[in-house]
């Protein structure tokens, strides 16, 4: 989650700023080796691969921010997030990859490398017992993806930073609410602080989908801050970029090999970033609960999808559905997940096939085959549904603007679209994380307000 920080910042830095004043910034890193007397890696591929980490630096905040933002309990000297930001050899695309914190791992020995001895634990444990160096060598391990560059971000820079930056815009479609972070925001557009940006990308009590989805949440946070980054102005004014990069670095921990000549050659080419740049996923999974004697219950990786989706970093091939972006409306529920059927309501011929085709052409599953209603008189296009599945009906009707809203109980899960005279399109819509394609892979444009 701290790691949005490094991505949007550290590697854009000195666009269009110039070499010596990067050459400044560079001198408050602190300097680690990950890559000490490492052997038997895998080969290098096309582009360049850096591993982000996330920290839990809690105990670097005040007592009041601690309360305020609920960051009780003593840090766990471990990593809460774990990213490959993949940058293509073209220098025009960011492929970034979350591996979940709970990942099942063999981590290689590193108390007696001959004998190649692996032990199985969650994959973040691999920094509490060996440090960066440890991280990197479980992660390559697992991926098969030569790591080119670490750097690591702990709570304090990301929320400096993002105060420093002016906050950041974040688009939601329902409604958060996490009771062990504080989180609670309202459908909409919301403008948040450094704090509050800690809130969002931490909380996993917001619904079902636990860690998975806060990994959601922070790959649309750091889509955001990317956007907020490229479009301010940041790096066109020293003054402001100097303030933007000393907050980051003073708490940013990097290998050697990450200097000056690297972070002006990625700022430069990352001058004509636009959200549709970036592409975000996480590795495929097998099994979210997969239970390991004496760890608990862990992640466990699909090993031929992840296998695919590793292979494509290497050979440096697009993640996502790379098309030109259609205007749709954000939706609370995928209309994937919605089930439909259409009624004729009016004397009107294909009426019932138009409004069918309409809605499964933007993701609604339909029947297929529209029905006339029992009464064919209809004023109104109206929208029956069961107020159990009333998310549904709500993203349904807005796919048809100017259709009512009818509750009927017991309809049950399939929804009721009777089309009337004032029916004249289907509006395009999706779901906040519309993800597509072999490796359910979003671009940064489809999460982005806007």
């Amino acid at each position: 989650m701290r790691v949005a920080t490094a991505v949007s910042v550290t590697v854009l830095a000195a666009a269009g700023i110039g070499h010596a004043v990067v050459t400044g910034l560079d001198t408050e890193i602190n300097r680690i080796d990950p890559f000490k007397d490492m052997k038997n890696r895998p080969s290098g591929g096309h582009g360049m691969n850096v591993l982000l980490v996330g920290t839990d630096g809690r105990d670097k905040i005040t007592p009041a921010e601690k309360k305020k933002y609920r960051l009780g309990g003593a840090p766990c000297h471990c990593t809460d997030t774990i990213m490959i930001v993949h940058l293509s050899a073209d220098r025009h695309r960011a492929s970034i990859v979350s591996l979940p914190r709970d990942s099942y791992a063999q981590i290689p020995s590193h108390a007696d490398r001959t004998t190649g001895e692996q032990h199985p634990v969650k994959i973040n444990a691999a920094y509490a017992e060996g440090g960066p160096h440890l991280t990197v060598r479980t992660v390559e391990h697992m991926t098969g993806v030569k790591i080119d560059h670490y750097l690591e971000v702990d709570f304090t820079s990301f929320m400096k930073t993002v105060d420093v930056l002016g906050g950041v815009e974040i688009c939601t479609a329902k409604p958060l609410k996490d009771s062990y972070t504080g989180l609670d925001m309202a459908v909409g557009t919301h403008t948040l602080d450094g704090g509050q940006a800690l809130q969002y990308v931490r909380a996993r009590h917001t619904d079902g989908a636990g860690d998975l989805g806060r990994m959601q949440r922070q790959q649309r946070f750091l889509a955001a801050l990317i956007a907020k980054t490229t479009s301010s102005g940041v790096l066109l004014n020293p003054v402001k970029f100097r303030d933007v990069a000393r907050t980051l670095l003073s708490s940013v921990r990097a290998d050697r090999g990450f200097g000056t000549d690297q972070m002006v050659e990625l700022g430069q080419a990352m001058r004509g970033f636009s959200p549709s740049s970036s592409e975000f996923t996480t590795v495929p999974i097998e099994n979210a609960s997969f239970p390991v004697q004496g760890i608990g219950s862990t992640v466990k990786w699909d090993p031929v999808k992840s296998g695919k989706l590793f292979k494509a970093l290497r050979e440096d091939k697009p993640l996502a559905v790379h098309h030109q972006k259609k205007k749709e409306t954000v939706v609370g529920v995928a209309p994937q997940q919605i089930r439909v059927q259409v009624e004729n309501g009016t004397m009107t011929p294909g009426l019932g096939r138009k409004v069918d085709a309409g809605l499964r052409g933007t993701g609604f599953r339909t029947s297929g085959t529209p029905r006339n209603a029992a009464r064919r008189t209809a004023q109104h296009t109206v929208v029956l549904y069961d107020p159990r599945w009333d998310r549904s009906a709500k993203a349904l009707a807005t796919a048809l603007p100017g259709a009512q809203l009818q509750a009927v109980n017991g309809q049950g899960a399939v929804l009721k679209v009777v089309a009337g005279p004032d029916f004249k399109a289907v509006t395009a819509v999706r779901a906040e994380d519309d993800r597509q394609g072999e490796f359910g892979a979003v671009t940064g444009d489809q999460v982005v307000c806007g």
